[in-house]
């Protein structure tokens, strides 16, 4: 893969947080430290103008990757390499204009705008931070130009976000990360808390956007139906590890890694073809005490002792993307594919 085509590269990143008791307590109870690996080594790259979808079940680590590119964690361990310059190295400056050109889209549009602030000074705030404009006659040209570009109307920058439904809220939020002219987004789940019409709308909204402005998403999704119809390039996450990154295509037409067959098989059926579908079983481990090997063998029919030991590592595979399953490596799963 060209370099120069290259605009994110995360390698080898981890994310820990210590969430044991007080030492005091820990003392007089005589328990040890206990630390949770949100995040537990992964590696991808996003080139530019292009959709990288991760998805999982809650919990998976998804959020806390977006949050360690984004600035808002620090990596445990590993690298976050931004068009060439690594984040973690980068300081005063130097940092501000990297900063200036990636943005975040966050879950929930009721939360991540301020009530007190009018929409005007919301999307305003990032053009202020980063002291694009400082003219207010430039500066209302401009965020009435956002307001239509995501379509809502220049008068309602005087209003409140709670006078706005959530697929509105959603728009401004998409209007204020695009204000500072960001080449890269991270949306965390920007479509999870809306109902499905909306959803197809901000979905369209970013597409739209996109190829209007060579937009590259880093898009985090709990529902692979969703990403299906944004998406280059998936990748599959379980407790903290991708176990499966593929082109889109490939992804829906052979899953190759059995917790994406099962993600899969519990997208509804809408078109009543009869195939043959494999319930999601279990429940996602405890993550302060994963399992041993592979971390999806407690729930997975083709584990065998080998799974149980040994860690799998993501390797390349003959029918494109990476795959991390000792199943697959060895042929004992037959390709799945699409009705």
């Amino acid at each position: 893969m060209s370099e120069a085509k290259i605009l994110l590269d995360v390698r080898d990143v981890a994310r820990e947080f210590d969430v044991s008791k007080p030492w005091l307590n820990r003392v007089l109870e005589g328990q040890p430290e206990q630390i949770l690996k949100a995040v537990d080594g992964i590696s991808f790259t996003i080139n530019r103008g292009e959709t990288l979808s991760l998805v999982g079940e809650s919990g998976c680590g998804k959020s806390t990757v977006a949050r360690v590119i984004c600035g808002l964690y620090k990596p445990s361990r590993g690298e976050v390499i931004f068009d060439g310059v690594d984040m973690a190295k980068a300081h005063g400056t130097e940092l501000q204009n990297l900063r200036k050109r990636f943005q975040m889209i966050f879950q929930d549009p009721y939360a991540s705008l301020n009530p007190r602030w009018r929409v005007g000074k919301i999307v305003a705030e990032p053009i202020l931070s980063h002291n694009l404009i400082s003219d207010p006659v430039a500066l209302k040209k401009r965020v009435d130009e956002l307001l239509t570009q995501v379509g809502l109307s220049p008068l309602d920058a005087e209003k409140f976000p709670h006078e706005f439904s959530g697929g509105q809220r959603q728009r401004i939020s998409i209007a204020r990360a695009l204000s500072s002219n960001p080449e890269f987004l991270v949306c965390d789940e920007p479509t999870s808390a809306l109902d499905v019409s909306v959803q197809a709308q901000i979905l369209n909204l970013m597409k739209d956007l996109q190829r209007e402005f060579g937009l590259t998403y880093l898009f985090i999704s709990h529902n692979l139906a969703v990403v299906s119809h944004i998406s280059n390039r998936v990748g599959v996450m379980y407790l903290g590890r991708l176990v499966e990154v593929a082109e889109t295509k490939r992804i829906f037409q052979r899953p190759l890694h059995p917790y994406t067959q099962m993600l899969q098989s519990a997208i509804p059926d809408l078109k009543m073809t009869g195939k043959q579908r494999t319930p999601v079983a279990g429940e996602v481990p405890n993550p302060l005490d994963p399992p041993t090997g592979c971390a999806f063998h407690p729930r997975c029919p083709h584990a065998f002792e080998r799974c149980k030991v040994e860690r799998p590592s993501l390797i390349d595979h003959e029918d494109g993307g990476q795959v991390a399953c000792h199943a697959v490596e060895e042929k004992r799963i037959p390709i799945r594919l699409a009705a």
